[in-house]
């Protein structure tokens, strides 16, 4: 729809305050009516919070964090102010003049990246929340720089306001130098903070808003949000804010004569500037600033609550204003590209999976084209990270029920349309990151780009009746959160969960104790190191047993050399005269490539071997396939004995990408690790990709260790490279380990 002709002119500073109707589930029958908005910002920044008092303002609950009939906004473990740690995706729909506004309060943890990105899919545009004590963080401003490639519409709210150490406008000036990169006039205020009466401390408590382009101040002392006009003591604060958010406005507006006939001295008409600066703020390119605080004594609103719901409704786009992410049909034939149309093609895509000890599980679906309702069988498309664990799907289910959710409880809703989102039951195969589409028109859409889960954290069932059932648990704790991967190690014979940071794992192993009902207990990780001989060596393996009736008998001779890194095992037949019949030559090979798989030393692969067969002995009666294969582990592990056992570690090749100011630290952390810097690249503005090798063995915690070092800019892949001798120094504290194990 056209953006005059929804009328939004007067959203900014109108003091508007029609809700939605308490404890009545909001719809929307258009597309147009609908607004999709993550709240992004370091944990502690007050998203939460804010959303609690969206909600109130909003009439969706009746006090704060009450729902309007019964319940609470968040769920328990999703209340950042009162837990201290959201882990989790949620969503609080809530109406606003009409215009159903989805709300998505998205972790502040790093550790909970996959449920940010998660948030940022389903959304049309982004709110920064930015705290007024703390400032902005570097994982925040990575966030912004990623919305900014995807031209996702921003704005800001700055909160805590009421601490000592708040500044306003200097964290206005804090977010255009850091978030506004070569742009800092793109981020200014639209309003500034009112303060009281200073307190004994010297702070002056918020108890109002003035609105720069209205000149009205908004006072919420009285308990009531009352407007009135500016006094003398505003005008001159307000003129230069006012004459800056002007300019800015101007500078992204289309008409070309705005600025002439401003710096000509024309006043300008106010549903102009208005309208030029809700067309900007939707395409991406103006971002403004609010600022939000505690309500006053006995005030249902929040200061700034109003006045930020009129921005959301009045400036954000409509799900119809964005692009739809492109599809394809399953095999990856290209389809045309979708509208946001509730009469078009099904597309639907699941951005969030939970499940329910009563309902099971449950799938959080952002629609992007068509119209879903209950009870119909559509078609789920896999999502390609089988290296996680999540298998492709490729079904028709049948789905469930469709509800809204809203803290703990689910409102039934009879139908989703395009751009909305709604909860689906009983889709018992449907992962994070599938397709829903019409059985008759499958559709797979292109997945958003997940963090790479690289901390590992090995783990077993704490009892029998827990080993029964941790596969089912981990199954299904994997298919909930596709930024986890679960590997069943061959060389270790662990159990590993890779997640993203220590909280990940601690909420990892909550829910599988809470949810699943298994307990289990984290151990070392072991990496899969690997073993070869140091020098040539010569062994006999014998095998011989009579105990009456049919006997064993097996003996044969073996030479082993060493060969170069990555070469494998060679078995080479040097058998003269029939001393070894040849029908038992492969049995001696495969009882010594069994035994080099168990290893000969510490349990390990043996790797990079030339075994050469030589001689032997048989029996006509007593000799077998089972008693050469023996003979020929026996002979290996004799060889073993007498001779140098080197190991191996595996080396990674590892890429940083890291702020430039922090490019030294991270070279000499690597060095520290016995890593071999390779080299350093530029990656964008003021970022740097660091190339390095280091042995696996000294990253186990480089998720953790980088983000502390680099304050959370810091991001890096890795890629095993190969197998390389480990220091002796360190081979032998290996030894000893094992030996004091034993």
């Amino acid at each position: 729809m056209d953006r005059e002709a929804r009328h939004v002119g007067n959203a900014v500073d109108r003091t508007h305050t029609q809700a939605g109707a308490a404890g009545r589930v909001p719809a929307a029958d258009r597309p147009d009516d609908i607004r999709n908005v993550v709240l992004v910002g370091h944990s502690g920044a007050g998203k939460t919070t804010l959303v609690e008092a969206l909600a109130l303002a909003t009439g969706a609950v009746n006090r704060a964090g009450h729902v309007a009939d019964g319940g609470t906004v968040s769920d328990h473990d999703e209340i950042e102010h009162r837990q201290q740690r959201s882990v989790q995706l949620s969503l609080v729909p809530v109406e606003w003049g009409g215009i159903k506004i989805n709300l998505l309060d998205t972790p502040g943890y790093a550790d909970f990246v996959g449920e940010l990105r998660a948030g940022l899919r389903a959304a049309d545009a982004a709110l920064f929340v930015v705290s007024a004590a703390d400032g902005v963080d570097g994982a925040t401003r990575m966030v912004w720089d990623e919305c900014a490639a995807v031209g996702m519409p921003r704005a800001m709210v700055v909160t805590h306001l009421e601490s000592a150490r708040a500044d306003f406008e200097q964290m206005t000036a804090v977010c255009g130098q850091t978030l506004g990169g070569d742009s800092p006039e793109s981020v200014l205020p639209l309003y500034l903070p009112l303060h009281g009466e200073q307190a004994p401390d010297g702070h002056a408590p918020v108890t109002g808003l003035i609105g720069l382009l209205s000149q009205r101040v908004y006072d919420y002392s009285s308990g009531q949000r009352v407007e009135r006009d500016p006094g003398p003591e505003h005008l001159p604060l307000m003129e230069e804010a006012r004459n800056r958010l002007i300019e800015g406005i101007i500078a992204e507006s289309e008409d070309e004569t705005l600025m002439e006939r401003y710096l000509g001295g024309e006043e300008l008409d106010l549903k102009t500037l208005v309208g030029d600066l809700e067309r900007a703020v939707a395409r991406g390119s103006f971002h403004p600033v609010l600022a939000a605080a505690p309500a006053a004594d006995g005030c249902k609103q929040g200061i700034g609550t109003v006045e930020l719901l009129e921005l959301i409704t009045g400036g954000f786009p409509t799900p119809t204003e964005r692009e739809v992410p492109p599809v394809t049909t399953p095999q990856g034939k290209p389809r045309a590209p979708l509208a946001c149309d509730p009469d078009g093609p099904l597309a639907a895509e699941v951005v969030k999976t939970a499940s329910d000890p009563y309902v099971g599980r449950i799938s959080l679906v952002r629609l992007f084209s068509g119209t879903l309702r209950p009870d119909e069988t559509v078609h789920v498309s896999g999502h390609g990270l089988q290296d996680r664990g999540h298998e492709d799907h490729d079904v028709d289910e049948r789905i469930g029920a469709l509800s809204s959710p809203f803290g703990k409880q689910q409102r039934s809703v009879t139908r989703c349309i395009a751009g909305d989102l709604a909860c689906v039951a009983k889709l018992g195969r449907a992962e994070t990151g599938d397709t829903l589409s019409a059985k008759d028109d499958p559709l797979l859409m292109a997945p958003w780009v997940m963090p790479d889960p690289l901390l590992p954290v090995a783990i077993e069932a704490h009892s029998k009746a827990d080993e029964d059932k941790m596969s089912q648990g981990l199954s299904r704790l994997v298919a909930e959160d596709p930024t986890m991967r679960l590997e069943q190690n061959p060389d270790t014979r662990q159990v590993v969960l890779w997640c993203l940071g220590e909280a990940h794992v601690d909420v990892a192993l909550e829910r599988l104790r809470s949810r699943y009902g298994v307990q289990v207990d984290a151990v070392p990780h072991k990496v899969s190191l690997r073993e070869t001989f140091g020098e040539r060596a010569t062994a006999r393996g014998r095998h011989v047993k009579q105990s009456g009736g049919h006997g064993q008998y097996a003996i044969c001779e073996i030479e082993v050399e060493p060969l170069p890194v990555g070469s494998g095992i060679e078995f080479v037949d040097k058998v003269v005269g029939g001393s070894v019949p040849r029908q038992f030559i492969p049995s001696v090979e495969k009882g010594v490539r069994a035994q080099a798989a168990r290893g000969v030393a510490l349990g390990y692969q043996v790797v990079d071997i030339r075994v050469t067969l030589t001689d032997g002995k048989a029996h006509s009666v007593d000799s077998s396939d089972a008693a050469f294969q023996t003979a020929g582990a026996l002979a290996l592990r004799e060889a073993a004995a007498d001779a140098r056992i080197h190991l191996l570690e595996p080396v990674a090749e590892l890429g940083v990408l890291v702020s430039d100011e922090y490019v030294g630290s991270v070279m000499s952390d690597l060095s520290g690790r016995r890593g071999r810097v390779l080299g350093t690249e530029p990656a964008g503005p003021g970022r740097t990709l660091v190339r390095a090798e280091v042995p696996e063995i000294e990253i186990g915690r480089y998720a953790v260790d980088l983000r502390s070092l680099s304050h959370g800019t810091g991001r890096y892949s890795r890629l095993y490279a190969r197998h390389e001798p480990m220091p002796a120094q360190l081979a032998v504290k290996l030894r000893e380990q094992a030996a004091a194990q034993k």
